[in-house]
């Protein structure tokens, strides 16, 4: 594997970490803006606006895409069609950075791979501003984001030599970034969107993205040199060696784990789909209204008791709930963390393997607390918000245990001439995963919510169990041998 640069190396203290962390940190939490700010309008645009009336002569594409929708699920009504299409735009999201990976690690290089894709997204999220030009914004956002993707996050991996303990860490402070922006975003873009029209929304989360591609591009110089670079830079081109057979069995057992992860992101993308529909219509955003019964006998004498009624009434807009995962991830880094290392002090640290077993089963069990909403809603009452709270509060750590840990999986085991495709790989469950997502939300309006929420726990518990029950034989494919393979 390749040194750690010396410009990097030089300097650094050994418990902390590179400044070229931070320029991926800021570039990545504005990309995550960009992102999440547009998938959170993407269902209420799609159902709301985009889909009712003629949306035969008003978005380009749409007849020919709803016939080829149909002609495989027979007639979709505007809800599951907008399910699919979420589904097949989250998923290619993900299937277009393995190709992105391997154009990069070949012939562009990491970092002009992130600034082509940076630009076609920004593009792509200020054509959504024309409704007529949603569906190719749409594939001007799967474009750019295969150039991104998997290559700002390798670029992570660059920064530290074979062996440093950082590296997990570091990929954990990189998972914050990712959610500090998917934190802002609803509440700016998402506001915007649902208050002043949805167009003002998609311009917030295209203004994110070009932010984005600030930070990167006056950050260049503290950024670790790619295989692209490094090539050039050399006096002799390096042959290309095959790979060993330990290097096909460790690719092998990211094969597996990639597969099991479909089913992890399939449920757990049901945040941004269904979930976002329970939270509209099935939800009581009314998030004070509790204290009404305790504060009215005690205030209604009160001149100012008019402006806490108003308070009390207030309804949380529906797109906040996309907030929710993201700022927990914020707030539960540290703390998980801390546990981790905690257990690792005691000898009792889960493997890279287990944890994303545990992640599987945590986000199974967090749906069954939506469950006494569910008979709440089919007597024709409405869910606690409280409870979606909760709910995804467990979801939340099992994400912990599972996505970074993966990522840094990644960049240990993959050979260096291969780490963006590979990383490109590993999302390609996420694109199986949100297609997952968007066909399983196509059976929300058919089964009672309570059925739903119980096959998502059977899905996500099934996968972890998966996960605990290939423990040893991955474990035994991937080898020991490796200094930093032996926590796998």
């Amino acid at each position: 594997m390749d040194e750690k640069p010396k410009a990097l190396a030089d300097g650094v203290p050994p418990n902390k970490h590179p400044f070229g962390l931070y320029v991926l940190f800021s570039t990545e939490m504005w990309e995550r803006f960009s992102y999440y700010g547009m998938r959170g309008l993407l269902m209420y645009y799609m159902t709301k606006q985009l889909f009712l009336g003629t949306p035969e002569t008003t978005v380009f594409g749409y007849a020919s895409l709803k016939w080829l929708l149909e002609s495989f699920f027979g007639e979709l009504s505007v809800q599951a069609l907008s399910s699919q299409l979420y589904g097949l735009y989250t998923g290619f999201v993900y299937l277009t950075p393995f190709f992105g990976g391997i154009i990069a690690d070949r012939w562009l290089g990491q970092r002009k791979a992130v600034i082509v894709g940076g630009v076609l997204m920004a593009i792509g999220e200020f054509m959504l501003m024309n409704q007529s030009l949603f569906l190719p914004a749409l594939c001007l956002l799967i474009l750019g984001n295969g150039f991104f993707k998997p290559n700002i996050s390798t670029q992570v991996g660059n920064l530290y030599a074979p062996g440093d303990h950082r590296r997990d860490r570091a990929f954990s402070v990189f998972y914050v970034g990712i959610n500090v922006g998917a934190t802002l975003s609803p509440l700016i873009a998402g506001t915007l969107g649902e208050k002043y029209g949805f167009q003002w929304g998609f311009f917030a989360a295209g203004v994110g993205m070009l932010l984005g591609l600030v930070f990167y591009l006056s950050g260049q110089k503290h950024l670790a040199a790619d295989n692209v670079m490094k090539q050039a830079a050399s006096a002799e081109p390096k042959a290309v060696e095959p790979l060993a057979p330990e290097d096909w069995k460790k690719i092998g057992a990211l094969v597996v784990l990639c597969t099991l992860n479909i089913v992890f992101w399939g449920v757990y993308e049901q945040q941004g789909n269904t979930l976002a529909l329970w939270v509209d219509a099935n939800t009581n955003r009314r998030i004070f209204e509790w204290l009404t019964p305790t504060l009215a006998p005690m205030y209604i004498n009160h001149s100012w008791y008019p402006q806490m009624q108003a308070l009390l009434a207030w309804e949380m807009p529906a797109t906040w709930y996309q907030s929710f995962n993201a700022a927990m991830i914020v707030g539960f880094t540290p703390i998980v963390l801390a546990f981790w290392k905690w257990q690792e002090k005691r000898g009792s640290e889960p493997s890279s393997v287990a944890k994303m077993g545990i992640g599987c089963l945590l986000l199974g069990l967090s749906f069954l607390v939506l469950l006494p909403g569910a008979k709440v809603v089919a007597a024709g009452g409405k869910a606690t918000l409280w409870s979606l709270t909760l709910c995804t509060a467990i979801l939340t750590v099992g994400e912990l245990y599972l996505s970074p840990v993966g990522l840094s999986l990644v960049t240990k085991l993959a050979p260096p001439r291969m780490v963006s495709m590979l990383m490109g790989m590993w999302f390609i469950s996420s694109f199986f995963g949100n297609y997952f997502c968007g066909f399983m939300g196509s059976f929300w309006e058919k089964m009672s919510h309570e059925s739903f929420f119980l096959m998502l726990t059977a899905l996500a518990c099934g996968a972890g169990l998966a996960m605990f029950a290939l423990l040893k034989p991955l474990k035994r494919a991937i080898g020991h041998g490796h200094e930093e393979a032996v926590d796998v």
